[in-house]
């Protein structure tokens, strides 16, 4: 399989998680801020799952250890900061713009996919750049 058909594929493991973990989050919590809490929710279990798939699979990149690890998250992470504004944006753009029940879930997508494919560039060009390939 090729690196882009891998990394969409990944992509959309991580949307389905992220968007998953904001339905439930929905049904467990109805209140004020029940959007941001699932917005959070979301983004955290994506993020996660994605930077395992990714760290593995797509930049084959092995930890040199706890440190080295955690410094590559935390870059990953600062990394998908910014693709997070548009992803958020986004979705609560469609939430609020758009008079159908799901149009966050439908904007949510939109976002990610916007936000997964600049996410790449970033994470080749400022993330996964040292270290030991195999």
């Amino acid at each position: 399989m090729t690196t882009a058909f891998l990394y969409a594929l990944f992509a959309l493991a991580a949307i389905l998680v992220n968007l998953g973990t904001q339905m439930m989050s929905f049904s467990l919590y109805q209140g004020p801020l029940d959007l941001y809490l699932a917005l959070a929710c979301g983004t955290f279990t994506g993020l996660m799952t994605k930077y395992i798939l990714d760290k593995k699979y797509i930049f084959r990149y092995i930890s040199r250890g706890f440190y080295d690890d955690t410094w590559k998250f935390f870059l990953y992470s600062c990394m998908g900061g910014f693709t997070t504004l548009i992803f958020w944006g986004t979705e609560i753009g469609f939430y609020h713009l758009f008079e159908f029940q799901n149009a966050k879930y439908a904007g949510g997508a939109l976002g990610l996919t916007i936000g997964y494919i600049l996410k790449y560039r970033l994470d080749k060009k400022w993330v996964f750049v040292t270290g030991t390939y195999h």
